[in-house]
């Protein structure tokens, strides 16, 4: 037996605070690490302890090991729970943890290393008679030697890094041509996220379900199954929404799957939490995929599904202690959904967004449960992974849990940078995910190549966003009155008070004219439309109204001075309020400037003053929240001034190249 009674958490966000509230449960003192970008973030207030341990990059922070090290040594910590990310899956920081006398919360680095490397992984489990996908997973890194194995294995297939995971480092290539392309891409992808630039290539699986087993295993040689979690719903190959049971399971399907996971495990001498990860296609046959050797994001929808907490299991097993259930113990009890919040713009490519959280808030009711780390205020920052928060919905059965769900994210508040809340939703409402039937190819197939539109405004929402923004300047006027008797407001002497204001939203742009009609009473005016509306109740970020007869419930915050989101709870929009005088930017760069459309690190420049490029042509690499984005040109022509520096950090909005737009010919 191993004691300890106090636990570092080696991580942040919404993890560190879900290890945390296990940890207190079990009556651990807890201590958290943070960066600068973290200064005063959640984890931090919730911990026992917070110890400081560098600059924002995780590179500079999370990443290193010393620090993390220090910190459980200075904290007086005899254990150290990695989380997942980061560290997690690190074989050297486990040995380091072990040689400073620390117990690490997690399996032995023999088995992370092995597991963690995908070739390596995919051998032994060859060996143990696994089902796997036909592949190449040798140690000849060469680009011919890929190519000749990728001609072999036959297209489409999958490049995937590996020490990959989270879909960084993976792309999916459809024809040989544009192989190449695809190696160095993922190998540039994998070098930044995790050193290691290696590449296994897989036949792909066409539209298979994406069924991941969780495993648990002691000291004392007990290794059990959790059952499994369906994981198909994915955007860049990484997850999106997940849910436990998968809705085609059978108990002969379970039990085969769950036997091969458990031997996956005993086969390396696993000990602690563990996924193992299959691709299961239409005909019921299941292949390995990886097996990540670590709690996963996922885990509540096996917590509230079997009414066990993985954490405080990770814990005992790490004591030393016996599995405190067997496999007989083990029963499924109804169905949980979870959908990952992600600040990120879904209907501009899942592009990262950062910024100050202006408001943050999902009702509790029975059955839901939300795991986040940020709170209203916060800013998003650009050097982790977008990832805000996971609503959890339990119910009797699939669809109770899935309404549970939708009524959830309706009812949320998530303003400040733009986020995948509405984008969620539609995954949820769309026919074949109610049926059960979604697999890996979901998004494309639901989505196409148009990908998530976003819901624009029509004129009773501008008249709405302009009656709360002439409702805010109202008030800010009348708190500096020393009284306003009830009968005179919205009067002045030349009669009812009017405001005009130009409000842009996407693409539309209108002058809007608001005019009280009464003590709650206005008309809008703006277009050709003119919109009668009644204010019935009005809160901090609430607002009940009746528009042309019709009675609506708009949700809204005041994102900056002159910006102000509205959400119908189908549709999150934001509002400009132009300001007389100044110039917007063209965010599009069809007016021959290309913009960062993030904060993040130029990681390449691919063309040169004076080159000429068409619509399309690749520019810049722009490297936010461990993915890279590719940023093209919108016009053709000539570049002229290049303002940025390969390596340097980017401002969202930043100048990166100049393109002079070529003249139109008279030919």
């Amino acid at each position: 037996m191993q004691h300890f009674d106090t636990v570092l958490i080696a991580n942040r966000g919404e993890i560190a605070c879900r290890i945390i509230r296990s940890a207190r449960k079990l009556g651990l003192r807890t201590v958290a690490v943070y960066s600068e970008a973290d200064r005063g973030a959640l984890h931090t207030r919730l911990a026992d302890e917070a110890v400081f341990i560098g600059p924002g990059p995780a590179a500079q922070s999370y990443l290193l090991a010393s620090r993390i090290i220090a910190a459980a040594q200075q904290s007086g910590a005899q254990a150290v729970h990695p989380g997942y990310g980061f560290l997690s899956e690190n074989a050297g920081f486990a040995e380091s943890c072990d040689a400073a006398g620390l117990i690490f919360v997690g399996p032995n680095a023999q088995a992370i290393r092995l597991m963690g490397d995908k070739a390596a992984a995919k051998r032994r489990m060859i060996d143990a008679g696994v089902p796997c996908v036909p592949g190449y997973q040798e140690a000849d890194q060469s680009d011919a030697t890929l190519l000749a194995a990728a001609q072999k294995i036959g297209f489409p297939l999958m490049v995937k890094a590996t020490a990959g995971g989270g879909g960084r480092g993976m792309r999916l290539v459809h024809e040989c041509r544009f192989l190449a392309e695809a190696l160095g891409n993922a190998r540039a992808e994998a070098l930044s996220a995790f050193g290691d630039g290696g590449l296994i290539l897989e036949k792909a699986v066409i539209a298979p379900r994406h069924v991941e087993i969780q495993i648990f295993a002691d000291s004392h040689g007990n290794v059990i199954h959790l059952a499994e979690r369906d994981c198909s719903v994915q955007r860049r190959h990484q997850k999106v929404i997940e849910e436990a049971p998968c809705p085609v399971m059978t108990q002969e399907l379970r039990a085969r799957m769950g036997t091969a996971a458990v031997e996956a495990a005993r086969s390396i001498g696993y000990c602690g939490a563990g996924t193992v990860e299959f691709l299961l296609d239409a005909d019921q046959k299941f292949y390995f995929l990886e097996m990540n050797t670590r709690l996963q994001v996922e885990h509540p929808v096996t917590e509230m599904v079997t009414g066990l907490d993985l954490v405080a299991m990770q814990f005992q097993v790490a004591a030393g202690q016996k599995l405190s259930v067997t496999q007989a113990d083990v029963a499924l009890n109804g169905h949980a959904i979870e959908a990952r919040i992600y600040a990120e713009d879904p209907a501009n490519d899942f592009l990262p967004a950062t910024g100050r959280i202006a408001a943050w808030h999902v009702p509790q009711t029975e059955g839901i449960r939300v795991d986040s780390g940020v709170v209203a205020g916060q800013e998003i920052s650009p050097f982790y992974d977008p990832m805000v928060a996971k609503v959890i919905a339990w119910g009797r059965n699939r669809d109770e849990a899935r309404v549970s769900l939708m009524s959830a994210l309706r009812k949320t508040r998530f303003f400040g940078p733009a986020s995948n809340l509405h984008f969620l939703m539609d995954i949820l409402g769309r026919p074949a995910f109610a049926a059960g039937k979604a697999t890996t190819a979901f998004i494309g197939e639901e989505f196409g190549d148009t990908g998530f539109v976003r819901a624009q405004a029509g004129t009773d929402l501008f008249a709405v966003a302009a009656m709360i923004d002439y409702l805010a300047q109202h008030q800010a006027a009348a708190e500096l009155a020393i009284a306003v008797p009830s009968e005179l407001v919205n009067w002045a002497l030349t009669g009812t008070v009017a405001s005009t204001v130009t409000l842009s939203s996407g693409e539309a742009c209108h002058r809007v004219a608001t005019q009280a009609t009464g003590a709650a009473a206005y008309r809008v005016s703006l277009a050709e439309a003119i919109h009668e509306v009644e204010v019935l109740d009005q809160g901090s970020d609430l607002i009940r109204l009746r528009i042309d007869g019709k009675q609506s419930e708009i949700l809204f915050a005041r994102t900056a001075h002159n910006a102000w989101q509205l959400s119908t709870g189908l549709a999150t929009h934001t509002f400009d309020r132009h300001i007389p005088g100044r110039k917007d930017a063209d965010p599009s760069g069809r007016d021959g400037l290309v913009r960062s459309p993030m904060h993040g690190v130029l990681v390449e420049l691919c063309v040169a003053p004076g080159q000429d490029v068409v619509a399309g042509t690749r520019l810049a690499v722009v490297e936010a929240m461990k993915m890279q984005h590719d940023i093209r040109a919108a016009v053709a022509g000539q570049v002229g001034r290049i303002a940025a520096t390969a390596g340097a950090q980017v401002a969202d909005g930043a100048l990166l190249v100049e393109i002079i737009a070529l003249e139109p010919s008279d030919a």
